[in-house]
């Protein structure tokens, strides 16, 4: 029964990281009790020592792909590279905020899966599988809240699926792909419309060196702090935040 306990905490992991932080330190020591393990592949032992290998290196991209991650790392990206700013904010402040942006906006995903799936296993009363279907469902509907149909049907048409009557019937493997084909369109094109008034701007002060003779100015040098000071006027960072958690409602 304890192996079965903690197969199941590790697929909850693999979903969803977030809901084993505290568990996690149980599970550790459960493993490092162990006196010896064996070096044999056919053992019990070293199959699950490697099935948790597999999934700790695996977490985190399956935290990045199922989850608002993707398009809210992309959109700050394209809001540095607009603004002509190479390494400001740096790539450890802008994931930083991109996952505490995602904790928020599936905290309430995070909060349904607690409640119709790990609490439940975690006291007895459904079993491993039923406890995997139900994690599925609000990741499920989540990411076909914000999939594209066009992205649903190529997939299908990929996999030479039949459209099923009811989204639910839908496999993870056709809807994964589709929520991440999705999530790199919406947050290219929120980039594109970023770009458009700083590209005005560059093309306003490039237009004014030219005109007054001095081309031997890089245009950058001028246009860059106008930028900063109309992105800290017009609040840019706080309609950029807002911009993304409400693409998701």
């Amino acid at each position: 029964m304890r192996r079965k306990r903690t197969v199941c905490a590790v697929l909850i992991a693999f979903l969803m990281p977030l809901l084993l932080l505290q568990g996690a330190a149980a599970d550790v020591a459960e493993v490092s009790s162990v006196p010896s393990v064996s070096v044999d592949i056919g053992g019990s032992d070293s199959l699950r020592i490697l099935l948790i290998l597999t999934v700790l290196v695996l977490a985190p991209s399956i935290l990045i792909m199922l989850t608002s991650f993707t398009r809210i790392v992309i959109v700050f990206s394209f809001v540095r590279n607009a603004l002509g700013l190479q390494q400001t904010p740096p790539n450890q402040v802008l994931i930083g905020l991109a996952l505490f942006l995602s904790l928020f906006i599936m905290s309430p995903v995070v909060d349904e899966i607690k409640t119709e799936a790990y609490l439940p296993y975690d006291s007895g009363q459904i079993t491993q599988s039923e406890a995997i279907s139900r994690m599925e469902g609000p990741l499920r509907e989540f990411m076909l809240k914000q999939t594209r149909n066009e992205d649903l049907k190529l997939f299908l048409n990929l996999s030479n699926e039949p459209e099923p009557d009811d989204l639910d019937e839908l496999s993870m493997r056709t809807v994964i792909p589709a929520f991440i084909t999705s999530e790199l369109r919406r947050a290219f094109l929120m980039g594109f419309m970023i770009f458009i008034p700083f590209l005005i701007i560059d093309m306003v002060v490039a237009s004014v060196l030219m005109s007054m003779g001095m081309m031997m100015l890089p245009p950058s040098m001028i246009s860059l702090p106008l930028k900063i000071m109309l992105f800290v006027l017009v609040d840019g960072w706080d309609l950029v935040v807002k911009s993304l958690i409400m693409s998701f409602n």
